[in-house]
């Protein structure tokens, strides 16, 4: 059974920085889209980050040039790196594994195993 398991979230003031981990066990990782999604109170989970099985990175507009997708496929890991951090970047932070193997989209729906989440809060 795949797991995704999130760490690295915490309270940071803002123009601060935090990475977050995510790893990976029970199934495949190296032939999957990896990404990062977002979900603030009230709001709908938005898409953030991904990094493909060919370490092809895309990016939510909101987040291009202060965010950093990378991963590590012998340690089945993920990371975001988050520079700048905004107060509108408070979210409960969550790691995804896409649907298909060799596939790079950005929806959420296609993206099926998911991880607990990894709350992160920047204070002004």
């Amino acid at each position: 059974q795949v797991q995704l398991v999130e760490s690295g979230g915490g309270l940071v003031q803002a123009g601060g920085s935090l990475r977050l981990s995510c790893v990976v066990s029970g199934g495949t990782f190296r032939t999957y889209t990896m990404g990062w999604f977002r979900q603030a109170p009230g709001k709908e989970r938005e898409f953030v980050s991904a990094v493909a099985w060919n370490d092809f990175t895309f990016y939510a507009e909101s987040v291009k040039g202060r965010f950093s997708i990378s991963r590590d496929n012998a340690e089945n890991t993920v990371y975001l790196q988050m520079n700048n951090l905004k107060p509108e970047d408070t979210a409960v932070y969550y790691c995804a594994r896409n649907s298909r193997t060799l596939s790079r989209t950005s929806s959420p729906t296609d993206y099926n195993k998911w991880g607990q989440g990894t709350q992160v809060t920047v204070s002004t």
